[in-house]
């Protein structure tokens, strides 16, 4: 049974993606940091449908409590589908923003990613097969007032991912971002207003959840292996 690792996955749509992952057939492994009873709530929801999961907890930003917790992982086999979904708002127009917003956002998008992806790479690599699928956001492709920094860090990771793409292609293994625009949650509820919607999204409805879980279970099959490197854009035809 492969197995798949979704950081972040206690909210909306890391719980979504678990799901789905799960679905298909896959032992998901749940990572959360403050969020690690969710989380452990999504493993039970999946396990009581007959599926496998588990949850973990650990900080991306601490390196070395990243290493510990993914060798404990490792040793019971390869991690061959990483989902990065882990990242943060911390929003503040330029001008206002103190230092500790800036770092922060970048440390768990940015930072996180390194800390979480690298070392499940060799593993992976042996395997010959693998899929690493990146959670970014509209906002790093069309910016977004007050998230200069949350745009910043999810921008990083597209760079990284064409970047590593390349590096391993010839190893069986894919590398894409999927780039979601407003998707329902309670997050996004508090931030846009029906009318808000309504004026920024073509289709005039907030994605959903689902919907992001479904595009990121496809790039993680085999039916997507000739897709890597890729920016993929799920947010009704904003952008």
């Amino acid at each position: 049974m492969i197995r798949a690792l979704i950081t972040g996955g206690s909210g909306a749509i890391g719980a979504a993606i678990a799901h789905a992952l799960a679905e298909a057939g896959h032992h998901v492994v749940i990572h959360a940091n403050t969020q690690s009873g969710q989380a452990a709530r999504i493993a039970a929801d999946i396990l009581a449908k007959g599926c496998s999961a588990e949850a973990i907890r650990f900080d991306v930003t601490n390196a070395a409590e990243t290493s510990a917790a993914l060798q404990t992982l490792l040793a019971a086999g390869p991690i061959q589908i990483l989902v990065n979904n882990a990242g943060i708002h911390d929003d503040a127009v330029m001008p206002g923003m103190r230092p500790d917003q800036w770092s922060r956002v970048i440390d768990v998008s940015l930072n996180g990613f390194f800390n979480v992806t690298q070392p499940l790479l060799l593993p992976m690599i042996r395997t010959r097969w693998g899929r690493i699928v990146n959670i970014s956001s509209v906002a790093a492709i069309a910016g977004n007032r007050g998230q200069t920094n949350y745009a910043a860090a999810k921008a990083g990771l597209h760079g990284a991912t064409r970047s590593l793409a390349l590096e391993l292609a010839s190893r069986g293994i894919t590398v894409n971002t999927v780039a979601p625009g407003i998707i329902a949650s309670p997050m996004s509820t508090e931030s846009f207003p029906e009318e808000a919607i309504a004026r920024l999204v073509p289709m005039k409805r907030a994605g959903r959840p689902e919907e992001v879980a479904d595009l990121v279970a496809f790039l993680a099959s085999s039916r997507a292996a000739y897709i890597s490197g890729q920016i993929v854009s799920i947010n009704g035809g904003m952008i």
